[in-house]
Order: C-alpha cells, then structure tokens, then sequence
C-alpha cells in the first residue's frame, strides 16, 4: 500500500474529490491540490471553522496534502498544469463533463504528454448517458439509484435524507480503489495509462447489492419488506428507556436463541422469522416493551458482551469519542493538527501519510514548480502574470 513514489495533481473541491485524494494521501501519495486563485477549494471557507480559519471538512480531508494555485483558464497557467501533468502519475478532475476538455487539460491532452498517466474523472452521473450533463449533488444521485426509497419504515412515509452523504463517499471511494487498481496494473506491465470514468451514481447503486438481486430477479423491493430493511423483528431498532437507541441483528437462530434466553422470553424462540404479519407484529410489540423497560447503558451493560447481535446507536460525537474505534486508531486525536478520521483499515506497512496541517491557499506552488523542474526565471514569470499565487 505504500504509494510514497506516487504524486496526483488533484483538481477537485469540495467532499468527494478530497476525499478519494485523502485516501490516496494516507497511503504515502504526494497529492498536489491545483487551486484556482482567488478563493481556491470552496470548502476551505464552509461553516464550521476550525483550525486556523479552516473550514471543518476541508480540515479533515485536506491534511498532509500540498496547494498550489494555478489560473487553468490564461495560457500560462494551461501550460504550467500541462508541464506538471507530464511528470505525475494521476490527474484527478472533478468538474462537469467536458469541461476539462475545452480548458485543454482532459485526458487527451494529457496522455499526448504522459501516455502512462491515470487520468480519473468523476462525475455525478459519469461522461456518459442521457443524464451525463445534469448538474446535481448527493441527494439527488442517492434518489437516482433507488437508495431514498429504502430509508423508509414503509411506503407511507416519505424518504428520507441519509445521515451521512452516501454518494460522495462511495464516489471518493470508488475512485480511490480504481486510481489504485490502474496504477496496480500499470506497474505489473498489463495496461499502461489508463482513463477511468466514476460516476457516483453507478457509485451508490453498486452498494444496492442486497436488494439489487431481487430487482434483477424481477421484484421490487418495497422498503420495510425486505430482511435487511425492517421486514423481521430481530433485524430492527429499538428505543430504550431513556430515549436512546439500539440495534438488534439477530438474523441467524442461533443469536436469536441466544438473546430471547438473555432477556427471559423463551416462546419467541419458534417466531424468528414468522411469514405470518400478525405474529411478526405480535413479537416486534414484545420486544419494544422489553427494550423500552430499561436504559440504553443498562443494556450495553448487560447484553454488550453477549452473543445477541445487539448494539449502541451513538451520536457522532459518542462515535469518534467511543473507545473501540480510539483503539483501532482510526480516529486520530494525538497527532499534529486537527483531530482527523484516518484510513478505515490496520495496515502493517504502507500508511505513511495523512499527517499534519491542511495547507494553506498555494501555501506550495514555488516549491512544487521547482520540484517539478520549474526554472527561478519561470516561476517569476508566473507570478508576474497573474497565473499562480501564493508563495
């Protein structure tokens, strides 16, 4: 996993494009942000501020990373990307498709100065398809892929806004994996450059696997009515005494045994997965009497360490404070800069980068110029020009 031989000139803002490129970063990559002057990423400004006047989430996904600014749009500022471009092995865009193309920085112009690149492109809807050109964000690509539809009880409640915005995520991630499977296949000599087209649609659609099936199979999936969406008791959510919240997943008979034993209801024990509605009515009625008899730290007190298939719904705040994920180390709050969510696996070897400080506005651009082979003389004139700022 160590990608400290690999530098990515990012072009993206925002959440989903950083957040590939911060995947990148944490594995060693030397990921460059190209920044328009005058402002740069629009998330370095978004409410809440923290660190240094950085906005939260650029603080986050941006650490470890270095900034230049680059005006794409003057002559100058085309040719000095295009000279970087020659040099990296990816080019990351974010933009509406076409629009790198007629900038002249798409992967055409690029491959004819670097025909070993990964040029990666994402998009919402990909460079392709009757919906290519739509302008949209998370929301809309979790409703294209059928995802809203499913985060309700049933079909008499509206869909609902996911917690956490499902189709950048999956579109950084899937970038991520497929910047990293392209470079895999260039260094063992089976492609060279390589040009991939991630659309976070398709992104959130690929995780529709459990109820994909059965729409393949020539069903609809209705949410509430399927065994991953609420259909049976033993796969729900439950409030407790004191108006929290736990999971209980008790899909398999052998932990459903194990939980109607703890909480001394031995007659539910034949009514796991009943196809009757009356009786799956009947059981989920029990057990939110049962769940709602007592506190939620009661419970994780009691049944935390049994083999119940039970679980805590904490806040955000409970999650990055909880101590299991303090000890994996994912959540990091001891190292240089702000607290930062780290890569979401334990790596031997490999994770070498991702520390430090979220850079500052072209905080970069003169040493990376010179880096990338960038005369004084050159550099000055770029200053001059107006096509780089910074320092």
């Amino acid at each position: 996993m160590d990608l400290q031989s690999i530098t990515v000139l990012d072009l993206s803002r925002l959440l989903p494009g950083p957040y590939a490129t911060h995947l990148l970063a944490e594995m060693g990559a030397d990921v460059v942000k190209v920044e328009a002057p005058n402002g740069g990423d629009y998330a370095r400004y978004a409410e809440p501020t923290v660190d240094g006047d950085y906005g939260a989430m650029f603080a986050a996904i941006n650490q470890g990373k270095e900034s230049i600014t680059l005006d794409l749009k003057s002559d100058e500022g085309r040719e000095a990307f295009l000279r970087l471009a020659a040099e990296a092995d990816v080019v990351f865009e974010q933009f509406r498709p076409g629009v790198v193309d007629r900038l002249g920085i798409g992967y055409d112009d690029v491959e004819e100065r670097n025909p070993d690149v990964i040029y990666c492109s994402l998009s919402g809807y990909g460079q392709s398809g009757p919906y290519s050109d739509r302008v949209g964000h998370d929301l809309n690509y979790a409703g294209f892929a059928g995802l809203l539809d499913m985060t309700r009880r049933d079909e008499e409640e509206r869909p609902r806004i996911t917690g956490y915005p499902v189709g950048d995520m999956a579109g950084g991630v899937f970038s991520a994996l497929s910047i990293v499977g392209a470079l895999l296949g260039r260094e063992l000599g089976n492609t060279g450059g390589n040009y991939l087209d991630v659309s976070m649609t398709d992104a959130v659609l690929s995780f529709s696997q459990a109820v994909g099936s059965l729409a393949n199979a020539g069903e609809d999936p209705r949410p509430g009515e399927t065994n991953l969406t609420g259909l049976y008791p033993c796969y729900d959510i439950y409030e407790t005494s004191n108006g929290r919240h736990l999971t209980l997943a008790a899909l398999e008979p052998k932990f459903w045994e194990n939980l109607c034993a703890a909480i001394d209801r031995p007659e539910l024990v034949d009514k796991h997965q009943s196809d009757d509605p009356a009786v799956r009515r009947a059981v989920r009625d029990e057990l939110r009497e049962v769940f709602g008899s007592r506190s939620l730290a009661e419970w994780e007190a009691d049944l935390g360490e049994q083999e119940v298939m039970i679980g805590k719904v904490n806040t955000p705040r409970e999650a990055l404070d909880d101590p299991h994920l303090r000890n994996r180390g994912v959540v990091d709050a001891d190292g240089e800069g702000f607290p930062r969510i780290g890569y979401p696996a334990e790596v031997h070897h490999g994770l070498s980068g991702g520390g430090g400080q979220a850079p500052g506005l072209g905080e970069q651009t003169s040493d990376v110029l010179r880096r990338f082979g960038f005369e004084a003389a050159e550099i000055d004139a770029l200053f001059d020009s107006g096509a780089v700022e910074g320092s």
